[in-house]
């Protein structure tokens, strides 16, 4: 019985291995404005460097009121099985030239000579950003999320995720703006039904998560 056991665990975290390269994939192949490649995907699978950026976005908590959710969401990307960020990286220095106004400059040229915000504690993303590339980033979640709900995978999407990686220096420099998405293969979503106090009432310490990786039939009792 343990054997088996161990086994459907083995096999769980494998299938969460596979299904984040998918989503990977389509993310990638998701059709961009123009055809142009500008957004990245990357797949974060070791629970190590998913606690590194759950402490990161703890601490850019408390730098100031607005983002006290960033504890909340912190508390739920530690019950997931892996992390995908995605990227934008032309949204910061390379607008797109097309003289869209979306940014509120009346020709591109403006935006490239519009100082940018101070990297400070209390700054997410460094803009101004070209809108029009940074909401290209759209469509590659679209994608990741299109695949995950065809394979049947819980998900939740966070861009607290993606300024703590930022922030942290784990994704490409040039990055102006990106979204994390939290993947789950569990029989319970953690990414769904969640209090607004989550990140306190959670009594589910790391050693009740080692269980329940380890104990697959024990989730359902600490769920």
């Amino acid at each position: 019985m343990e054997r088996s056991i161990q086994q459907y665990e083995t096999d769980r975290q494998e299938a969460v291995r596979v299904a984040a390269r998918l989503i990977l994939a389509s993310g990638t192949t998701t059709p961009r404005v123009g055809g142009v490649g500008e957004c990245t995907i990357h797949i974060f699978d070791d629970p190590c460097d998913i606690e590194d950026i759950c402490q990161k976005m703890e601490e850019m908590a408390g730098i100031k009121k607005s983002w006290a959710f960033f504890n909340r969401d912190a508390a739920m990307l530690r019950d997931a099985d892996a992390l995908l960020i995605a990227t934008s990286l032309r949204c910061l220095n390379d607008p797109a030239d097309i003289n869209c106004n979306m940014c509120g400059k009346l020709v591109c040229e403006y935006l490239k000579e519009e100082e940018k915000l101070p990297k400070d504690q209390d700054v997410a993303f460094t803009g101004p950003l070209c809108t029009f590339r940074a909401t290209n980033i759209a469509y590659a979640v679209d994608g990741m999320m299109n695949q995950a709900r065809h394979l049947g995978i819980d998900t939740g999407t966070y861009w607290s995720v993606g300024a703590a990686a930022m922030r942290m220096g784990i994704i490409p420099r040039d990055t102006g703006f990106a979204m994390g998405m939290a993947i789950s293969i569990t029989e319970k979503s953690p990414f769904r039904d969640i209090p607004k106090n989550y990140a306190d009432i959670n009594q589910r310490s790391m050693t009740d998560r080692m269980i329940n990786r380890l104990w697959p039939q024990f989730r359902s009792i600490y769920s």
